[in-house]
């Protein structure tokens, strides 16, 4: 999970993922120091296509913003 810890919408999937004991890894890229912050969001980029947060990645699905149907369909693949 790629988020901005400013960001409401990436607070909701980390609630999804936390209220439902699901383990996750969770970046705020916001808060890294700037070379390491550019590179993560270069990555994203070329992850999502877009400049987007959260980005959420499951798999080999990529869900760009909070989209509780898609990361329910995600998990269950």
């Amino acid at each position: 999970l790629y988020a901005l810890s400013t960001c409401p919408f990436c607070k909701m999937a980390k609630k999804f993922f936390e209220s439902r004991n699901i383990p996750f890894d969770s970046v705020d890229v916001d808060l890294l120091e700037k070379e390491e912050k550019d590179k993560t969001v270069q990555k994203v980029q070329e992850i999502s296509g877009r400049r987007a947060f959260p980005v959420i990645v499951i798999g080999e699905t990529v869900i760009v913003g909070y989209d509780e149907l898609r990361i329910k369909e995600a998990l269950e693949e």
